[in-house]
């Protein structure tokens, strides 16, 4: 079970946005990391949208859930909504308990 994940995440207006993205980053097109800096709007997007270590209920929990299913480092989620915007979820790190 996991016990704390480190993800990046890139948060858009619309599901459109993160579909299209998405394909992009999966296809090679666009890196993770530079659509973050420059498409992402959150704040993050200047770290290249790295949030760091969290454990669970740090998160808004529809993020949370996505960012603890990833199984590989790399994986990215499909769109996952919150009150925020559409988020796509990259696991770049995580520590089992």
């Amino acid at each position: 079970m996991r016990k704390e994940v480190r993800a990046s995440h890139i948060l858009v207006k619309t599901r459109e946005e993160a579909d299209k993205l998405r394909e992009e980053i999966i296809s090679g097109e666009k890196s993770f990391e530079d659509a973050a800096k420059h498409i992402s709007l959150c704040p993050s997007g200047h770290e290249e949208g790295d949030l760091g270590f969290f454990k669970r209920g740090v998160m808004v929990k529809p993020f949370e859930d996505a960012a603890f299913e990833l199984k590989e480092i790399g994986d990215i989620s499909a769109p996952v909504e919150t009150q925020f915007g559409w988020h796509l979820i990259k696991l770049t790190g995580f520590v089992d308990e």
